[in-house]
């Protein structure tokens, strides 16, 4: 039965095309919305099928297929079309870290052939990121897809060092925004820089902001944490553009003063996290930086989150770095678990949350970071007035309620 507030209902078939992370055969949990929009889907719908394209530089060179049917998974990767066993010697001799030529390809076939394989029409094509938008494009234009939604996580207008691949990058995105349906962003602040990179807004598609979500379980209760509890979390991925580095100096400052200071750090493989072990080291803090590596469940994260009183975000300032255009998780899950929030000026949603009293925004280095941190130490209205705003911004930040919001207006 359809509902008329929403633009799917029980006969609607998606196809899902997007990319993530896996390690020992398993999706990674740092993959942002794949395995929420599956979630929000499969009991929603008649039929979704995921073509999940691994990352290069991982442990395979494969894309998966999952298919799912009447809310029951029906086919979980079928074996792969005749054009992979000709294209895997190129993916496998490619397989490394950073955008690949390779593998563009195979994502952009592996989607196309799918529809065509399986002689099926789809009522949407959301696809994750442009290539895969692209090919939605060309399926819409052959009748295999109804409506193409470009969803875009990760932008940045200087993407890449290179001028011509960032021409070519800046084009491809320019050409989803012109001719998907409707675009997915989960910053308001892309759209802005798309129009300055050269987008008319009178041609773009319709812009919907789904921004990234918490999982109910993700939304912490517990008692009031107290401002006496001198215990700082980092939480994400450790590459140096997000701060890691920052959050480690600014204990080590902290600790001046407070002694009894600890970071824990949630997130990251160990090999991740080797290239901060010097750091640690030379600041005699291997006892006090407590490294939980990824944290799957629930029950364990908030087991953490509750022994800490602040989180940090310390984003480096990096010019043409995605973060200044994307959506921070580690800031949603802090204010999910009740903590107040330090971060640099970097993410749109720091300045957002600090706008609700929910964080305090200040400079990228480890002094401006731990200066904050230490009155936040020491003034407890402060800390409680951010505490229970951090709370009021978590409350209905669901991905339920951020994509039953985004197919409302796709009615």
């Amino acid at each position: 039965m359809k509902n008329a507030n929403l633009g799917f209902n029980k006969d609607t078939s998606v196809l899902f095309a997007t990319f993530s992370l896996w390690a020992n055969g398993k999706r990674m949990p740092t993959n942002g919305s794949v395995e929420p929009l599956r979630d929000f889907l499969v009991p929603k719908i008649k039929k979704l099928v995921l073509i999940d394209q691994l990352v290069p530089g991982g442990e395979d060179v494969a894309y998966k297929i999952e298919v799912y049917t009447n809310g029951n998974m029906k086919c979980d990767t079928p074996d792969p079309s005749w054009w992979y066993a000709w294209f895997r010697p190129w993916l496998t001799w490619t397989n490394r870290n950073g955008t690949q030529i390779s593998f563009k390809i195979r994502d952009f076939l592996s989607v196309v052939d799918w529809p065509f394989r399986t002689n099926t029409t789809y009522d949407y094509l959301i696809g994750l990121e442009s290539i895969n938008a692209l090919a939605g494009i060309l399926l819409r234009h052959f009748g295999k897809v109804r409506k193409v939604v470009y969803y875009v996580s990760d932008y940045s207008p200087a993407r890449y060092p290179n001028k011509l691949f960032n021409a070519l990058y800046l084009a491809l995105d320019r050409y989803c925004a012109r001719h998907a349906d409707y675009i997915w962003d989960v910053s308001d602040a892309m759209q802005k820089a798309r129009i300055a990179a050269g987008l008319d807004p009178q041609t773009s598609a319709p812009v919907i902001h789904v921004a990234n979500g918490l999982f109910p379980d993700q939304i912490i209760p517990g008692h009031p944490k107290q401002n006496n509890i001198h215990a700082l979390a980092y939480m994400g991925t450790v590459g140096p553009e997000n701060g890691p580095d920052v959050a480690i100096e600014a204990l080590a400052i902290v600790r001046k003063k407070y002694s009894d200071a600890v970071l824990h750090m949630i997130g990251g493989k160990p090999s991740d996290f080797a290239w901060l072990l010097p750091i640690i080291k030379k600041l005699d803090l291997e006892r006090v930086v407590i490294h939980h590596g990824f944290v799957p469940k629930a029950a364990d994260m908030a087991k953490i989150m509750n022994a800490c009183s602040i989180g940090l975000a310390p984003y480096r300032a990096i010019s043409g770095s995605p973060r200044y255009y994307g959506d921070a998780g580690k800031i949603r899950a802090y204010a999910g678990a009740g903590l107040p929030i330090i971060c640099s000026s970097v993410p749109p949603l720091g300045k957002e949350a600090a706008e609700q009293g929910a964080a305090i925004v200040t400079n990228d280095d480890a002094q401006s970071i731990a200066k904050m941190v230490m009155q936040l130490f020491s003034d407890s209205e402060y800390y409680t007035s951010l505490q229970e705003n951090a709370r009021k911004f978590a409350k209905n930040n669901t991905w339920e309620n951020q994509f039953m919001s985004a197919f409302t207006r796709m009615k």
